[in-house]
Order: C-alpha cells, then structure tokens, then sequence
C-alpha cells in the first residue's frame, strides 16, 4: 500500500492526509503501480465526464477532461513534451539537447509542439465513440503510464543525477512484470481484444522512442520518458478511437 501511495504522489498533485517515507530505491519499486495509478486518474476523468457531459456539449466537455488530466498531473509529463521539442529543435549535439531540455524556459518550438499535442489529445478524445468513452477514459492513463515503465525498465540514463536515474534504481523486471499484468488485465476487462491493439501500439511506440533517445542522447531523462508518455495517451485515443465500436 504504502508504494502505490508512493507513486500516486508522485504522478499527481493530489493531496494525500498521510505523510509517507520514502526510501532511495522506493520511488523505483512504486513503478509497479503506475497503471494503477493510471486507472484512478481515468476513473476520476470517467466520473467528471458522467457528472458533466450532459449539460454541456460534447467538444467542450472533453476539452475540460483534458484541462483536468493536465491539473491532476501538474502537467508534468507536458512538460517533457516541451523541453523534447525544444531540444530537437536546437543545433548541436548531445550536450546541447540536454542543456536545452535543462532549462526551465520553453521556448517557441516547445510551445507549438505543446499546442499541437494538446490539440491531438483533444481532437483523439472527441472521435471516441460515446459508448466506448467511459472505458477509453479509464484506460488511456494506465496505459500510457504502463509505458512509462517499459521505456524506464533496463534504459541507459543519461544524467546520472535526474530523475529518470533515480526512478531506475528499485525497478526492475518484477515491476514491469505487475505493470504489465495490471494493465493487460483491465484492458481486457473494460474493451476485449481491442486494449490488445492499444497496448501494441504503446510497445512499439515506447520502444521506437527509447531507441532513438539512447542514440541521440546516450540514455533518457525524466522529459524524454514524459515525452514519450505524452505521445503514448494520444496513440492509445486515437487507436480506440479507430478501432470498431462492435466487440471481436
């Protein structure tokens, strides 16, 4: 209990009543509950969407979901976004990319690619069909989480002091292996074989974007794995979304 607590505190800005300690390597082994941690993020989204939705029409209903999934995050893997866009943008190598993705100043390819993905999470959620919404909003979270681990799970780092690095110590196969689990069997549970298809895209997407970031950089950082979780939420709307509503 005390580790999902964990990484619920750390993947929200939700005030918890309790003050927890936390060892070096337990932010490592909380990974094990990202996608839990994921599925209470979507059940909160699933709850304000039934509370809302029917007094407000349905683009700026889902335009409000997103604006809470950011507040409920404290936009942090946003901010990876950014920082990743600012950094491919700028000229130079590998010392360069980091010193950019460093600074807390985003400058204007991060704020078009911050609008952009945004605008997709947006546009992914309203072609979601009515009837798969509520299970699309609790698993999209879980599932981009899920990715979280997987991109974490064996990476090279490259900063030895941020925060990909002490994510990494205390996790391990036995945490992706739960992630894993928790993610597949409530993905089965809430749409069948099409979470089958989602959580195939996440692995491919997650283990293109590892790939490239270990070869431009030398290992990842705390804004390249929010970057890839990013894009990880907006391929698993925009794949439910194209999958058919009829069960297979």
């Amino acid at each position: 209990m005390r580790l999902l607590l964990i990484a619920f505190q750390f993947l929200t800005i939700i005030p918890l009543p309790i003050t927890l300690r936390c060892e070096k390597e337990d932010l490592g082994r909380s990974t094990a509950f990202f996608p839990l941690t994921g599925l209470a993020i979507g059940a909160l989204l699933a709850w304000c969407n039934w509370m809302i939705s029917p007094w407000i029409i349905r683009p700026l209903c889902d335009a409000l979901l997103i604006a809470l999934l950011a507040l409920i995050t404290g936009a942090l893997h946003l901010d990876g976004l950014a920082d990743v866009c600012d950094g491919l943008a700028a000229r130079g190598g590998r010392e360069r990319f980091l010193a950019v993705m460093k600074d807390s100043q985003v400058g204007a390819v991060g704020a078009v690619g911050l609008v952009l993905g945004l605008l997709l999470k947006w546009q992914a959620l309203a072609a979601l069909p009515t009837g798969l919404k509520w299970q699309a909003l609790l698993l999209f979270p879980a599932l981009a989480r899920f990715g979280q681990v997987l991109t974490m799970t064996g990476a090279r780092h490259a900063r030895q002091d941020g925060l990909g690095a002490a994510i990494a110590q205390g996790s391990g196969a036995t945490q992706l292996f739960l992630a894993f689990a928790t993610v597949a069997s409530a993905g089965f549970y809430l749409l069948g074989l099409k979470s089958v298809l989602a959580l195939a895209a996440v692995c491919i997407l997650t283990g293109a974007g590892r790939m490239f970031f270990q070869r431009k950089l030398g290992g990842l950082t705390g804004d390249t794995i929010g970057c890839i979780s990013e894009l990880n939420e907006i391929l698993v709307l925009v794949v439910l979304s194209a999958v058919p509503l009829t069960r297979f």
